[in-house]
C-alpha cells in the first residue's frame, strides 16, 4: 500500500514550535506533473538561516504549507521520481536538490535536460534558478552513491562558501590580509575557511566560542583561532575584512570598532546566532553587505559557461569532501522523532559541530 502523506512543518514567528501534518495517499498528477518521494534530507544550521530570510529572500515560498503562519523550511537531499505525467521525465529518476521535510514533492517541470529539471510551479515564480533545479544524478559528474550525506549536508553550503570566496577574491578582498570568519565551527565557516587558506591570498582568520575552540583549531582550515572574548587581542592595525557566518550583533559591533577603517569588507552570509540581538547602528569601517549566492552563480556560468562553472566548482568540492572524511560524522535516523529532535537542537544549536544530521520520514 502506498505510503500517506507526511509534513514536518514549523511556525514562522516561533521555530520552536512544530508539528506533524497528514495526509491522505498522494493524489492522482495533473498532466505535466511528476512526484518525488523524498529519500532523505540534511539538518544544519542553514535550515535556520532559511527560516530567518524565509520572508526576505522568499524562502517560505519554495513549499507553501496550505494555512497561515505555518512554513515548511527547505532542505537539501535525495529524492526519487515514483509517479511522472511529464514525456521528459522517467519514473526512477534520483535527483539531488532542494525538498521539504516531507515523504513527498509534485513538480511541475518546465526546462528539462539530463542535467537538470526545473520546477516551473506559480509559486516559485521570481525564486533564483538555482533554487528550483533538480538534478538527476545520472549525469552529475562529481555524484558518487557514497558520497551522498556527504553531499547533502556540505554541497549546498560549501557552493556558497565557494561563491562568496570568489566574489571577494573578484575584488581582490578589497585590499585585506586576513578574512574573520565568525561562527568558525559551523560547516559553511569551515568550507570558507578550506578555500581561503588553499588559495593563500590572505589569512584565514576563525572566530569562535570557548565550547568549540579546541575543535576549530584542530581542523587546520584556519591559520588562526580566536574567541569570541579574545576578539580586542587580534592586531587593530591589519587590513581585515569578515564574513558574518552568525549574525551576532555584539561581535559586530566589537570587531568593527576594533578595527574601524581597517576592516576593509563586511560580508553577511548566515545566522547561525539567530537569537542574538541586532542593531541597525552605523558602525566604522565598512558597510554590511549581504551575499547572495545565486546572483554569483547566474555572473560566473555567463563569464565561464556552465560547464567552466561545474568544471571549477566540482574540482573544488572534491578537495573539500575527501579533507572533510577526516572530522565529519554522519548521524542517520528515520522518522517523527528522530526529525523533531534533530531541528529542535539545531535551532537550540545543541548539535556538535562535527555532526552531520541526516534524517527521513
Amino acid at each position: 500500500m502506498p505510503r500517506e502523506e507526511l509534513d514536518f512543518q514549523i511556525r514562522r514567528d516561533d521555530w520552536t514550535k512544530t508539528r506533524f501534518v497528514e495526509g491522505a495517499q498522494p493524489a492522482e498528477l495533473a498532466e505535466g506533473q511528476v512526484r518525488f518521494e523524498v529519500d532523505k534530507f540534511a539538518i544544519t544550521a542553514n535550515n535556520v538561516s532559511y527560516a530567518l530570510s524565509g520572508d526576505g529572500l522568499g524562502y517560505w515560498r519554495f513549499f507553501p504549507s496550505g494555512e497561515e503562519g505555518w512554513g515548511r523550511v527547505p532542505a537539501m537531499g535525495f529524492g526519487n521520481v515514483v509517479a511522472s505525467r511529464h514525456p521528459q521525465v522517467a519514473e526512477g529518476t534520483r535527483c539531488f536538490g532542494f525538498y521539504p521535510m516531507s515523504r513527498f514533492l509534485v513538480i511541475e517541470p518546465g526546462n528539462v535536460s539530463a542535467a537538470n529539471i526545473f520546477d516551473a510551479a506559480a509559486h516559485r515564480e521570481g525564486l533564483a534558478p538555482a533554487y528550483a533545479q533538480y538534478a538527476p544524478v545520472s549525469a552529475d559528474a562529481i555524484y558518487t552513491k557514497k558520497s551522498e550525506d556527504a553531499i547533502i549536508l556540505m554541497r549546498g553550503l560549501f557552493l556558497t562558501s565557494f561563491l562568496a570566496e570568489d566574489y571577494l577574491m573578484d575584488a581582490e578582498l578589497h585590499g585585506a590580509k586576513a578574512v574573520l570568519i565568525t561562527s568558525a565551527s559551523s560547516k559553511t565557516s569551515i568550507a570558507l575557511g578550506f578555500q581561503v587558506k588553499q588559495h593563500g591570498n590572505a589569512r584565514s582568520v576563525g572566530l569562535t566560542s570557548q565550547r568549540n575552540l579546541e575543535f576549530v583549531k584542530g581542523l587546520g582550515c584556519y591559520d588562526q583561532v580566536v574567541t569570541y572574548d579574545e576578539l580586542k587581542s587580534l592586531d587593530a592595525n591589519e587590513s581585515v575584512g569578515m564574513v558574518d557566518m552568525a549574525g551576532n550583533g555584539e561581535v559586530n559591533r566589537t570587531l568593527h570598532h576594533h578595527y574601524g577603517d581597517q576592516l576593509k569588507f563586511d560580508c553577511t552570509i548566515g545566522a547561525t546566532h539567530w537569537e542574538a540581538e541586532r542593531s541597525g547602528e552605523a558602525l566604522p569601517g565598512a558597510k554590511p553587505e549581504f551575499f547572495f549566492a545565486p546572483s554569483q552563480i547566474q555572473k560566473r556560468s555567463a563569464d565561464w559557461g556552465p560547464a567552466g562553472f561545474q568544471e571549477r566548482m566540482g574540482t573544488a568540492w572534491s578537495a573539500f569532501r575527501d579533507w572533510s572524511a577526516g572530522w565529519l560524522e554522519v548521524d542517520r535516523a528515520e522518522g517523527r522523532d528522530a526529525l523533531e529532535q534533530a531541528w529542535a537542537d539545531t535551532v537550540a544549536g545543541r548539535t556538535t559541530p562535527n555532526q552531520g544530521l541526516v534524517r527521513s520520514l
